[in-house]
C-alpha cells in the first residue's frame, strides 16, 4: 500500500449500486499502469483494494501554523476516516461524528471553528442541522460535503446557511482550500459579541449576562437590547426602536415601547447598584457606553 501511495495516482468515485444499500459506496480507482512495473498490473482490479479513500496531497501537510477546530458530520466510515487523517495532518484539530443529532448536539456547543457537513445523515438530516443551528445564531462557518449536486439542491444548502458547497467525488486538496477559504473569511468579521460595562450581549448564542449572571429575554426585549447596545451612549428614539423591531415605515403608537424598555429594565437593571438603560427626556433612550 505505501508503494501505491507513492507511485499511483487514485481517483476516488463513489457510485451507488442497485445491488447494494443506497448508502454503501463502490470505491472506483483510476490507477496509472504505466507507472508500475508489469508484474503489478495484473493485481490492479479494485475489488483486490482496500479504500485508500481521500488522500491528501504531501504539500497539505504539516503546512498550518495555528490551531483551527473543525467538526466532520459524516457517517460514512471510509470519507469519515480519510477527512479525519487528511485535516490532521494538515495541522488541523478533528472532531468526526457520524449522525446529525450528536453532531448538532457538537456544534451547538460553539466549541469548533469550522464544521464539515454532510447532507444524507442518520438522526437527523444535514439541512435541518444547518438551519437549526443558523436558527438559534450560530455563525459557525458551514461547509456541505455531499453527493446531491443538483443546482436546486446546492441553491436550498446555500440559502439555508452554508458557507460553501462541495459535491462527491471531490479532491482533499479542494476541500481544504475551501475550508480555509471560509476560515479566511470568518476571521475578518466583525466581533459577535456587544459588551457595555458589565452586561454582555452574545450574537452568536443569543445569551445575554450582566456580571457573569445570565438574563432570560424573549426575541423582542433581546432585538431591543441589541440595538441599545449597538448604538451605547447615543440617544435612540421610540420610533427608531419600533421601525428597527417592527417595520420600517412603522405607523402606530410608539408608547408600546415603554412597555418592553420597562420590562427590559426589570430583567437587565434589577439588583444592580448602577442602571446601565437610561431615560433621555424628551429624544429617548440609551444604554451607557462602556
Amino acid at each position: 500500500m505505501r508503494f501505491l501511495n507513492e507511485r499511483v495516482s487514485l481517483v476516488c468515485e463513489f457510485r451507488r449500486l442497485k445491488t447494494l444499500p443506497s448508502r454503501t459506496p463502490n470505491l472506483i480507482m483510476t490507477v496509472n499502469l504505466d507507472a508500475l512495473p508489469s508484474a503489478a498490473k495484473p493485481a490492479m482490479s479494485h475489488e483486490s483494494w482496500s479504500p485508500a479513500a481521500i488522500v491528501p496531497p504531501r504539500d497539505s501537510q504539516n503546512r498550518r501554523t495555528k490551531d483551527v477546530d473543525l467538526l466532520i458530520i459524516e457517517d460514512d466510515l471510509v470519507i469519515g476516516k480519510s477527512l479525519t487523517k487528511g485535516f490532521q495532518e494538515a495541522g488541523y484539530g478533528c472532531t468526526w461524528v457520524k449522525d446529525g443529532l450528536k453532531g448538532l448536539e457538537l456544534a451547538a456547543q460553539q466549541q469548533c471553528d469550522v464544521i464539515v457537513l454532510d447532507l444524507m445523515l442518520p438522526g437527523k438530516p444535514g439541512l435541518e442541522v444547518l438551519r437549526e443551528l443558523r436558527a438559534t445564531g450560530s455563525r459557525t462557518p458551514i461547509v456541505l460535503v455531499t453527493a446531491l449536486g443538483t443546482v436546486e439542491e446546492r441553491v436550498a444548502g446555500l440559502q439555508a446557511g452554508a458557507d460553501d458547497y462541495v459535491v462527491k467525488p471531490f479532491a482533499f486538496s479542494e476541500l481544504m482550500a475551501r475550508v480555509e477559504a471560509v476560515t479566511r473569511r470568518t476571521a475578518t468579521r466583525p466581533s459577535p459579541t456587544l459588551q457595555s460595562g458589565d452586561l454582555c450581549l452574545d450574537l452568536a448564542t443569543r445569551r445575554v449576562t450582566r456580571d457573569s449572571k445570565e438574563i432570560d429575554l424573549t426575541p423582542t426585549e433581546f432585538s431591543l437590547l441589541e440595538f441599545l447596545m449597538r448604538h451605547a451612549g447615543l440617544p435612540v428614539t421610540r420610533r427608531m426602536l419600533c421601525e428597527h423591531l417592527w417595520n420600517s415605515d412603522w405607523e402606530g403608537a410608539t408608547n408600546v415601547i415603554e412597555v418592553h424598555i420597562n420590562r427590559l429594565r426589570g430583567k437587565v437593571d434589577r439588583g444592580f447598584e448602577k442602571p446601565l438603560i437610561q431615560t433621555i427626556r424628551g429624544r429617548g433612550y440609551a444604554v451607557k457606553a462602556t
